[in-house]
């Protein structure tokens, strides 16, 4: 129980997790399960510099918070949303082609264009957030958005027949995932009431349109397309909060 939870900490955060035990594949398969808790902690932690910040002027507690939250998780999903979006442009609709370029380390200027855009509209979203005093949703996007990494892997082909994702695709354990989906959602429910079913159905639409994108496109997902679906409705969900509710 406690080495994959300490797989999905090390690997979606940067906090200071040390594996004294040798990976194996059922171990990271199974840390999927607590991606959620994982993203959980993450919202936690968010709120809780949101209420050290409070009193200061609200742009620059937004920019200190999204600043935190970068480099709490590593940047590692927005390196995903840089190299999908370099693929996707220069990919032509090729397969091949789209899954060379998400290889290839260095970032064009679609991958650059992409981050600057997502994290204009997530600072604008958490100014807006903190000036509204709906502190709550910062607890709700990193967990809704780390919930549908399981629910991609569940429902979606690998391309890759090696690495990290593949050994989540191969091992997860799908009733496990299954009742960890429906707490969260009840738990979501239970914490926002019925507002926080926008909150859902909106995450739960980016999921099918971006899975059927890479459907599409690819036949399936990489953990590229994870990391940039991720943070899309990671963003969506701040911007859904502040315009629907």
């Amino acid at each position: 129980m406690i080495r994959p939870l300490l797989i999905a900490i090390q690997f979606l955060t940067q906090l200071p997790v040390r594996l004294n035990f040798d990976l194996n594949e059922k171990d990271i398969g199974r840390s999927l399960v607590y991606y959620p808790l994982v993203g959980l902690l993450i919202g936690a932690l968010l709120i809780v510099l949101t209420f050290i910040l409070n009193g200061a002027p609200t742009l620059l507690s937004a920019a200190i918070v999204l600043t935190f939250w970068v480099a709490l998780t590593g940047g590692l999903h927005l390196d995903g949303l840089a190299d999908s979006a370099d693929a996707w442009v220069g990919g032509l609709g090729d397969r091949e082609k789209t899954l060379a370029i998400m290889k290839d380390p260095r970032c064009g200027a679609a991958g650059v264009v992409s981050i600057v855009l997502l994290l204009l509209v997530k600072f604008a979203a958490l100014q807006a957030i903190i000036e509204a005093d709906q502190i709550l949703v910062l607890l709700f996007a990193p967990l809704l958005s780390r919930t549908a990494l399981p629910l991609l892997f569940m429902t979606t082909p690998y391309v890759r027949k090696q690495g990290l994702g593949w050994a989540l695709a191969t091992h997860l354990p799908r009733r496990a995932l299954i009742c960890v989906m429906i707490i969260v959602a009840t738990g979501t429910l239970f914490l926002a009431g019925n507002n926080s079913l926008w909150l859902i159905l909106v995450a739960l639409f980016v999921f099918a349109l971006l899975r059927n994108m890479a459907m599409r496109r690819l036949g399936g997902m990489s953990g590229d397309v994870a990391g940039a679906l991720l943070e899309i409705i990671e963003t969506t969900v701040l911007v859904s909060a502040i315009l629907f509710l």
